[in-house]
């Protein structure tokens, strides 16, 4: 039972019929929220938020929290409490930088998680990159191979918005972004991707992921290996400002 949305609409007088015609949803699906605790989509949680006077935090809070798989959890609070982020991708964006459009079509592409889930995986995701908009947010670098730009994910809509949003979020102090050019033959990138936290007691964690599940690592010796890595991509990457430029002019070929 979710009591919070119980409370709002006491409170303001609201039903579920009458919120569930301002959100554009069939009232079952608002009965649901409400009695299973389900937990809607990103848009329709902000439109219900606001039509009840609320924060969506005050309704649905930490819902990536009780949404990503319980082996994720480790990782998700070292990610939350970490002072900086250095992320490796060879195929797709990192997760933190995707687009709505973007991220559904990651989810739901390959066909491996449940269509039914797709929507419930997207909401974590999407919740988890408030992490870059705190007042305090960690200082986040990615690296990215050029492929990845070039990869039609979702459509060419979908990496045109994709691309030039990243572009933006790029003239944050907190963001950077490289990319590795085509140009570069083999690399330690192609080994596969990877993400380094240093946390508040300045030690360092690294996270690795596979087909089934992610790994967190915080052996010296592994974290040693993948700190070597990391330089190694970032050494044959781009300045931040020539990836921009790179990333705005394929941004243009999405057209």
């Amino acid at each position: 039972m979710n009591d919070a949305l119980r409370a709002a609409l006491r409170q303001t007088g609201q039903t579920i019929e009458s919120l569930a015609s301002q959100v554009g949803v069939d009232p079952k699906t608002v009965g649901r929220w409400l009695t299973e605790d389900r937990i809607p989509h990103p848009a329709h949680r902000a439109t219900a938020a606001d039509a009840l006077g609320r924060a969506v935090s005050d309704i649905w809070p930490d819902t990536s929290r009780r949404r990503e798989p319980v082996w994720f959890r480790p990782w998700q609070e070292i990610e939350r409490e970490a002072q900086s982020l250095r992320w490796y991708e060879s195929l797709v964006l990192p997760g933190l930088l995707q687009t709505e459009a973007y991220a559904r079509a990651v989810l739901g592409g390959a066909g491996l998680i449940p269509r039914a889930d797709v929507e419930r995986h997207l909401a974590a995701r999407l919740a988890r990159q408030g992490i870059l908009r705190r007042d305090d947010p960690p200082l986040f670098t990615a690296v990215v191979d050029e492929a990845v730009l070039r990869r039609p994910v979702g459509g060419r809509a979908t990496m045109r918005e994709q691309l030039l949003v990243l572009a933006e979020a790029c003239a944050e102090p907190h963001i950077r972004v490289h990319v590795v050019p085509s140009s570069v033959g083999a690399y330690a990138g192609l080994n596969g991707p990877f993400v380094l936290a240093t946390c508040p007691d300045h030690r360092i964690a690294g996270y690795l992921d596979n087909q089934l599940q992610g790994q967190v690592v915080s052996a010296p010796d592994e974290v040693a290996a993948i700190l070597a890595a990391w330089e190694a991509v970032r050494g044959e990457a781009l300045s931040h400002w020539q990836s921009v430029d790179l990333i705005t002019e394929v941004a243009e070929t999405w057209t």
